[in-house]
């Protein structure tokens, strides 16, 4: 799918569906808190979280002292709900509406976070483009956390086709910049009382970079 049509289809998904209508919806997301929390990263490190859309991440790390946050997302709906959402607390965010696959960096930062948004991306053009725009955006110090559908979850999601993956072949997909710290499996549990397995990994910069 191609960058114009990706923004198009997510455009229409928030423009037609409520927060709690969406499979992805997650009112604790508590696997990702607990990896920025084994991980350590500090209150004030700068933590970006890919595809946030109008997810709860952002509303949690501010509740725990999180100073610099960014969150990216394909869809303006999205994150204009979100802002929505947080009120007076969204001008603690730094909103970024791009494809990731398009997106340019202007600064590194020490986290970042991608929870069910680069398994959507199938070619090996844009899997390709997304692992070397990780590598630009991440501090030499900096800690990637990533899930994905795994092997056992969905093969499609809202309608279009997604990219599954092992602990074996995301760790492969990242081998070339980064170094796996720890993968766990878990389920959730959709508003719709359906199961989706994830694949969730956590990974460091090589330090031969």
């Amino acid at each position: 799918m191609e960058s114009s049509d990706r923004q198009q289809h997510w455009e229409n998904i928030y423009q037609t569906k409520l927060l709690n209508e969406v499979s992805w919806f997650q009112p604790n997301p508590v696997t990702s808190l607990d990896f920025i929390k084994e991980l350590d990263i500090p209150a004030s490190a700068k933590i970006i979280d890919i595809g946030g859309g109008d997810s709860f991440l952002a509303d949690y790390l501010l509740k725990m002292g999180y100073e610099d946050i960014s969150l990216l997302d394909i869809s303006e709906t999205a994150i204009e709900r979100a802002k929505v959402r947080l009120g007076e607390r969204a001008d603690k965010v730094t909103w970024i509406t791009s494809d990731i696959t398009n997106f340019k960096p202007t600064e590194q930062y020490d986290c970042w976070h991608d929870r069910a948004a680069f398994h959507f991306l199938t070619t090996e053009k844009d899997i390709a483009k997304y692992i070397e725009i990780v590598q630009q955006s991440i501090t030499p110090d900096g800690k990637v956390i990533i899930g994905t559908f795994s092997e056992s979850g969905p093969k499609k999601c809202s309608g279009i086709e997604i990219q599954q993956y092992s602990e074996e072949s995301l760790t492969h997909r990242m081998e070339k910049y980064f170094e796996k710290i720890k993968c766990i499996y878990v389920d959730h549990k959709t508003p719709f009382d359906t199961l989706q397995n994830f694949i969730f990994c956590s990974f460091k910069r090589k330090s031969t970079l």
